[in-house]
Order: C-alpha cells, then sequence, then structure tokens
C-alpha cells in the first residue's frame, strides 16, 4: 500500500504540472456494471527482464527503452515472447521507482544474460487487474481510483505493481496505450 500511496503522491505532482485529460479504467470486452476490478491469479511466467532505476518525469520514456533493451536480447538470442511486456515496479517513491522491463518467454534462454539482464519467474498468486486506457501520464487518475478502491475494500497489497502492454508501448502512439495494473494482495 506504501508504494500505491507513493506513486499517487507522483502522479498527482504529474496531475498539477501536466494536466493530463482524464482517463477510464476500464476492461477489453464488456464487465459487469459498476466493476472496476477482477480478482486474477497471476499464473507461473519464466520472464526475461532488465532491471532499472527511473524518475516520474520521464517515466514512459524510461520504460521505452528498457524494452528495446530487453527485445533487443531477445532477438540476438532468438527468443520469442510468451506474452505481453510487463513492467514490474519493485518499489517508488515521490521521486522515482526501481522496475524490471519483462517479456515473458517459453523456456530460459541456452545464453543467459548478464549484467543488469536477467531470467527469473514472473510475481505470482492473488491479484487485483485494472484497466487503463490511453495516455501513460494520464495513469495517475487510474491509480488514484485503485488506491481509493483498496482503501475501500479494506485490502492490503504486496509492495509491488505490475503493468501489463495490452499494446506494444515501443510502437503505440501513446493516447491509444492499453495497460493492465496488476496488484499483487497479501
Amino acid at each position: 500500500m506504501k508504494m500505491l500511496r507513493a506513486c499517487l503522491a507522483a502522479a498527482l505532482v504529474l496531475i498539477l504540472v501536466l494536466a493530463p485529460a482524464a482517463v477510464v479504467a476500464q476492461e477489453r470486452g464488456p464487465r459487469p456494471a459498476g466493476e472496476f476490478a477482477l480478482e486474477v491469479t497471476l499464473p507461473e511466467k519464466t520472464v526475461v527482464f532488465l532491471s532499472g532505476n527511473g524518475n516520474w518525469d520521464s517515466a514512459f520514456d524510461t520504460l521505452v527503452d528498457a524494452f528495446k533493451t530487453v527485445y533487443a536480447f531477445m532477438d540476438k538470442e532468438g527468443l520469442k515472447p510468451a506474452g505481453e511486456p510487463m513492467m514490474i515496479y519493485t518499489s517508488a517513491d515521490d521521486a522515482g521507482f526501481s522496475f524490471q522491463a519483462a517479456v515473458p518467454i517459453a523456456a530460459a534462454p541456452e545464453n543467459p544474460p548478464k549484467g543488469d539482464m536477467s531470467v527469473g519467474p514472473a510475481p505470482t498468486g492473488k491479484a487485483y487487474k485494472f484497466v487503463h486506457r490511453g495516455s501513460y501520464d494520464g495513469m495517475e487518475n487510474t491509480y488514484e481510483a485503485i488506491t481509493n478502491f483498496f482503501d475501500e475494500k479494506n485490502i492490503q497489497s504486496k509492495d509491488m505493481f505490475i503493468e501489463e502492454y495490452l499494446t506494444d508501448p515501443r510502437s503505440t502512439p501513446e493516447g491509444e496505450l492499453v495497460i493492465n495494473v496488476l496488484v499483487p494482495v497479501k
């Protein structure tokens, strides 16, 4: 919950600075009326990922650059994605965040990456899924609604959250992004 609150604080700063348009979180396809969150179980997945740090002012550029690095490694090794790319936020505060830019793969590569790149398991277990449509700058509204949802339901989240990109952030116009926000819970 601390990380969600930190993200909300950072998001409010961006709202005041950038004044983005409002974005409504919604699911692809129909949902029951009034349903904002879906309880899901995150399955076991092997991912290749790049660990790094960023600041909120350049968050989108940071994630795009990180995914370019991950996909370049995958191309070099002949690895094919086995799912949607995801940004796993491992810590966050008002100034910035630590992340793992991850892409699911069917199996670990013969030549594992070195340095800031690794292969390992993605987070698993119970989580809540929310959907954001629109620009990355507009996600503050989504995160504010997520924080309110957890507060109202008195649900405790783990100290991480995941953005799963249903549209490729490397090539999709920013205003057309579709992102699942997955929040693992205790």
